[in-house]
């Protein structure tokens, strides 16, 4: 395992961030019981991953719950937790979703609960909320830093204007600053380069990409992708991968991966360790072996005439991930 700084905290984290949304029944047929989910997290940790992201929704809290009866059996000093708030978590409770500094301070603490955990490590807002201003949510997560509730603040997929918005507000109102970016970012989905990705470079931001091989789009050949359950999900999100050039982006990671003895799934991961602005891609897994996988393409070298053979084809596409 390799390891980094992550962002401006002075934390150290692993090249990869093992996410948790595949853990717990509450949601899909993809996802994990608890049983197989202890596997692939005791696996990580054996591998050296120390870096774990999930969030209140996942599995409505069922994730959170997994994860953290598995790291309390570790010496969780030496781990770094993060989690989210904004999705509604109970039907007939509005204020269980948001922004506001209600639904922060009860999400937190039933969070909190269901980790098993004094402080999380970087509490995240998982998208930007139309309806509370920004000033008020940043208060609220001030206000939680202050009681050592949360180490850091994050945020995820939104427009590069409302982060520096929010950036800008932190530091006008000498308030809690965002230290991490969590968006969409791969392959076959660059369109975070254009503002986001430079913005956070300039602002000393650590980013996370979700979703880091589309889903499963960058680890098979495209006409194989809704072959999965998986696959067959993120197709009917409608995320854009196969649009401004994505099936030749697929085609040529399957040649390279062929070039050089290594998986589809490796040559993706490989290009975003390449890229400086890339802090850990966030992995989700419900498989030891595509875990494994991911570790090994730490390894997998990638030359300047790899990498921009592999961007070449990409096109402008929609804007997406902020749903």
């Amino acid at each position: 395992m390799e390891y980094t700084t992550f962002g401006s905290t002075g934390t150290t984290v692993s090249r990869i961030c093992l996410g948790c949304m595949s853990f717990g029944t509450q949601w899909d047929d993809w996802t994990l019981d608890a049983e197989e989910s202890r596997a692939v997290i005791e696996r990580a940790i054996e591998l050296g991953i120390n870096f774990f992201d999930t969030a209140n929704v996942y599995s409505y809290g069922e994730s959170e719950e997994i994860l953290g009866e598995v790291l309390g059996e570790y010496d969780r000093d030496e781990l770094v937790v993060a989690t989210k708030v904004y999705g509604q978590m109970r039907e007939d409770d509005p204020n269980s979703g948001g922004l506001s500094r209600k639904t922060i301070e009860q999400e937190l603490d039933a969070s909190l609960s269901r980790l098993g955990m004094d402080t999380v490590d970087l509490y995240q807002i998982h998208r930007w909320d139309y309806d509370t201003p920004i000033e008020q949510t940043l208060r609220a997560l001030d206000d939680q830093v202050r009681r050592e509730k949360v180490r850091h603040v994050g945020a995820s997929s939104m427009w590069a204007h409302q982060f520096a918005e929010a950036l800008h507000t932190a530091e006008r109102e000498g308030l809690e600053r965002f230290v991490s970016m969590q968006n969409l970012y791969n392959l076959a989905y660059r369109e975070e380069e254009r503002e986001m990705l430079p913005l956070c470079a300039t602002e000393g931001v650590a980013v996370m990409p979700w979703s880091p091989l589309g889903a499963g789009y960058l680890t098979r050949p495209h006409d194989e992708f809704e072959s999965t359950t998986r696959g067959e999900h993120e197709a009917g999100v409608g995320r854009p991968y196969k649009e401004g050039g994505g099936i030749e982006v697929n085609e040529r990671v399957e040649e390279l991966a062929a070039e050089k003895d290594v998986k589809m799934a490796q040559i993706a991961l490989s290009w975003l360790f390449h890229k400086e602005w890339v802090t850990t891609p966030i992995l989700g897994t419900s498989s030891i072996e595509h875990l494994e996988d991911a570790v090994e393409a730490l390894d997998v070298s990638l030359s300047d005439s790899d990498v921009e053979w592999l961007e070449a084809p990409y096109r402008p596409v929609r804007v997406s991930g902020h749903e």
